[in-house]
């Protein structure tokens, strides 16, 4: 068995492969795996021209992120005793992926862990997706050392510290493939948004832990699938934010929660609207009708454990848009 492979998702995205992964490939120690979509965009034949020696697994059709990972690291099953899951939008450092291994290899209850993550736009900020490590609050919306909603501080080393988290980002992370497996992967009927969220989650629900590192640091471009602004990642978001509460807490504790977002994300919804945002405002509603229809798909979580949280905000929602809290160190 090989110790790790990096494994990127692709859908379309021959712009993405060209522009990030020569950075992959010239820095990367292990064994580089692209897992295709049904991409329409010739990516498959920019692959096999440029970069022959990157192994590619071929989908029949778009599974999104949760579905497309899950059929394809199944053929990677047993070969690997580590994945790198990467952003087809990331670029990587000398020593990215080494030394995401090494810090798995040395913590025995560690199952996870992120680099630093920094936005491929401005070097000096973090990026939205996972900046210097992820947290819940608790009504399970995530924020970040370094990135609280749509507020972006710079990276100044004062999230260098390595911690432990609550989540690791999809956009780069490692773990161990065989807990990835015995987990069931991804949850596929999330397709997109809050899958890693879910999948960490049930990680912790093990007794296991996950951690960020800053000795490793990638650039994340983000947005290369969906934009931050996009009304169907709202709804994604919203609907698969309910999801995962509901099949991960105890069915009880998962309505009163349910009842304070409802109110939260009521008053968010208004608030589009009145700014002239009305797709946004729809998306919030779609996001609640899209969780009541597939809500029969799961299971409840009646007999699952709620899982404390590590970070220092209860109710991130009223730090940020009430009390002003606008950077991880002010919570």
């Amino acid at each position: 068995m090989k110790t790790c492979a990096i494994v990127i998702l692709n859908y379309n995205g021959k712009e993405m492969l060209a522009r990030f992964l020569p950075s992959v490939v010239k820095y990367s120690q292990f064994d580089i795996w692209v897992i295709d979509n049904a991409s329409t965009d010739h990516s498959l034949e920019f692959l096999e021209k440029e970069y022959p020696q990157v192994f590619v697994e071929k989908l029949r059709q778009n599974f999104g992120y949760a579905g497309g990972y899950n059929r394809g690291l199944e053929k990677l099953k047993g070969s690997y005793q580590y994945y790198i899951l990467l952003n087809s939008d990331v670029e990587v450092t000398p020593a990215w992926d080494i030394t995401l291994i090494e810090y798995l290899q040395k913590n025995q209850n560690l199952a996870a862990v992120q680099p630093k993550i920094l936005s491929a736009v401005d070097l000096s900020q973090f990026d939205y997706a996972g900046a210097g490590g992820g947290f819940l609050d608790s009504l399970y919306y995530p924020y970040c050392r370094g990135r609280i909603w749509n507020q972006i501080e710079n990276d100044k080393g004062q999230y260098d510290e390595d911690c432990l988290v609550d989540w690791t980002s999809g956009a780069c992370f490692a773990l161990q493939s065989k807990l990835f497996h015995e987990l069931g992967g991804f949850d596929d009927h999330f397709f997109a948004h809050m899958e890693e969220i879910d999948l960490c989650l049930r990680i912790r629900q093990q007794g296991l832990d996950l951690a960020y590192t800053s000795k490793s640091t990638v650039y994340h471009l983000g947005g290369a699938t969906l934009d931050r602004s996009s009304p169907r990642k709202l709804e994604l978001n919203i609907r698969n934010s309910l999801s995962m509460i509901y099949k991960n807490l105890p069915t009880s504790s998962f309505w009163w929660i349910f009842i304070q977002k409802g109110i939260l994300e009521l008053i968010a919804g208004i608030g589009y609207f009145l700014q002239g945002k009305s797709a946004l405002g729809k998306a919030v509603f779609q996001g609640y009708v899209g969780f009541f229809r597939q809500r029969s798909i799961f299971a409840p979580g009646t007999n699952k454990k709620k899982i404390p949280f590590l970070g220092p905000s209860s109710y991130v929602f009223i730090d940020f848009f009430f009390r002003g809290r606008k950077k991880f160190s002010e919570l």
